[in-house]
């Protein structure tokens, strides 16, 4: 199978000199995470939720609005491109490693649709169940932890979101998007003097997405691929007994596919 048959040809894209406030407002209203970003029309970068965190959150970027910062600051240029006749074999390879989550195909410079591991769950068919697959080791954070705390969590162990517990018990998710858009609205709507205090301070009760989407260990891979799908989320917090054992990202789930 190659990358042409699954690629999503339909690409919402932005011009590098557009304001971080279009950026936003485009993730916002498709619900998306990442964006293609273009000059003269022709692919030159990508723009993320976490780059977007990263930034807002820099002491160096803490004075200046979305509205001051164009799409070329925050936009990450070393991205790696992929042809249509890429085997969709050779993309599975590289799951789990280091690298952008959503793969641009291109010809000549010129963006034909991108990729992303949702557009590969529908190849999961494992019936390997969740508790098989989950890791032993579950991070979690409180709702009175500090977003910037949250944040450093997920920098250091290399995740793109985390499972909100009390006494055991999940009561939201955090994500960079969440903190992306959080950080823009303190920007937007908090004084220059009073903005690193309201964000040193922001507690992940505020912010945090609930109510959670989750499921049970027992359910297969496969059918979580395909509640992910319908849902449009990038992960599965796993609970049995009211207590969350652990989560289960697009990521574990590609990994099941035989190589």
């Amino acid at each position: 199978m190659k990358v042409s048959e699954v690629m999503v040809k339909d690409v919402i894209t932005i011009d590098k000199d557009v304001d971080l406030t279009q950026v936003l407002n485009l993730m916002k209203k498709h619900n998306i995470t990442k964006i293609p970003v273009l000059e003269n029309k022709q692919l030159i970068g990508m723009i993320t939720d976490n780059i977007i965190a990263y930034k807002l959150g820099s002491i160096r970027k803490r004075g200046v609005p979305p509205s001051r910062l164009h799409a070329s600051s925050v936009t990450d240029k070393e991205i790696d491109c992929i042809t249509p006749d890429t085997e969709v074999k050779t993309i599975l390879k590289t799951v789990g490693k280091p690298g952008p989550t959503m793969l641009c195909v291109t010809e000549n410079k010129r963006l034909l649709g991108v990729i992303t591991k949702a557009d590969l769950l529908h190849l999961v068919n494992s019936k390997k169940n969740l508790r098989q697959i989950i890791k032993s080791k579950i991070i979690t954070v409180s709702p009175d932890d500090r977003v910037v705390h949250a944040r450093r969590v997920m920098i250091n162990e290399k995740i793109a979101r985390l499972p909100v517990a009390e006494h055991g018990k999940l009561v939201g998710l955090i994500s960079d998007n969440e903190i992306a858009f959080a950080f823009a609205e303190i920007k937007k709507s908090i004084s220059l003097g009073h903005q690193r205090h309201h964000l040193d301070e922001l507690l992940v009760r505020t912010i945090m997405k609930t109510p959670v989407i989750w499921t049970s260990p027992d359910i297969t891979a496969s059918y979580a691929a395909a509640l992910m799908l319908k849902k449009n989320i990038g992960a599965l917090p796993i609970v049995e007994k009211d207590k969350i054992i652990g989560i289960v990202s697009r990521t574990d789930l590609l990994n099941t596919i035989p190589r």
